[in-house]
């Protein structure tokens, strides 16, 4: 597993913590140079603090609350070929237990995510990837749930819970998200290669047009496009650009993306 760990995730991981122990180091020495006299100005500030993690907090639940009241739980007998794909996975990254998943209706969305709350695991499944994947076979929803049994796996939402002060430094939580995927989209492949690249052109042209893009071509067009605002919108993403991750797989696989002439994926 530690292969498959993108080396920038740990280095921002450590960036993070420094910036956590130093955030929360600055208010021990705050609070300690200020008379206890006054102390009390800065009541307003904590209340209005609290207020706001208790809003998160509160959130968090109503999500929670709601995949449990409105969305389908996948179990051996609802939707039994996710339960077993998820359950396979799990045994495969040595994870105690399977978490459990829930397939909602997005409204046309494409996209899946990991969460925790309460000590549990949980992923949502949007229920156009999944019905997608059921079109077209099960592959790159095996890719998907891979991708995000990664992100349990390596307890990402229990960091960054932990972690929140080191919103303070510009940039770096988002680098943190990116680098996290890059993490997970190997786990995801280690797990099933043969529906990463699926998988991602799924997100990039929907569950119609997915199977009739030129690979090739995608990430031909995508490199020709360059520029400061490209650089800039995936600065501020938690996600990295789509043919980059494309690309990354294509790499694993061990063909050149921008030759043509050499087999790999099928290509329209």
């Amino acid at each position: 597993m530690s292969q498959q760990v993108h080396p920038k995730e740990n280095i921002y991981l450590i960036v993070k913590v420094i910036a956590t122990v130093m955030f929360y180091a600055g208010i021990v020495v705050l609070v300690r140079s200020i008379e206890p006299k006054k102390l009390a100005a800065f009541a307003p500030l904590t209340f209005y603090v609290v207020i706001f993690l208790l809003y998160i907090f509160l959130r968090h639940g109503l999500l929670i609350g709601y995949l449990k009241g409105n969305a389908v739980r996948v179990t051996e007998n609802q939707f039994p070929e996710v339960y077993r794909i998820a359950t396979t996975q799990s045994e495969k990254l040595g994870m105690r237990k399977a978490p459990a998943i829930y397939v909602v209706q997005s409204g046309g969305l494409l996209n899946a995510f990991a969460t925790r709350f309460f000590g549990n695991d949980f992923v949502v499944i949007y229920s156009d990837v999944l019905a997608t994947a059921y079109e077209g076979g099960n592959k790159a929803l095996e890719f998907i749930i891979g991708h995000e049994l990664g992100h349990i796996l390596r307890k990402h939402s229990t960091k960054n819970s932990l972690l929140f002060p080191s919103f303070i430094v510009p940039f770096l939580n988002q680098a943190y998200s990116r680098a996290c995927e890059y993490t997970c989209d190997r786990i995801g492949y280690s797990l099933c290669p043969e529906g990463s690249v699926p998988g991602m052109l799924i997100l990039a042209a929907g569950k119609h047009l997915h199977s009739k893009v030129n690979i090739d071509e995608f990430l031909r067009s995508s490199q020709e496009e360059r520029g400061f605002w490209k650089w800039f919108a995936e600065v501020f993403s938690s996600h990295p650009n789509l043919p980059k991750r494309i690309s990354l797989f294509m790499a694993f696989s061990g063909h050149d993306i921008l030759d043509p002439q050499q087999p790999g994926y099928s290509r329209s």
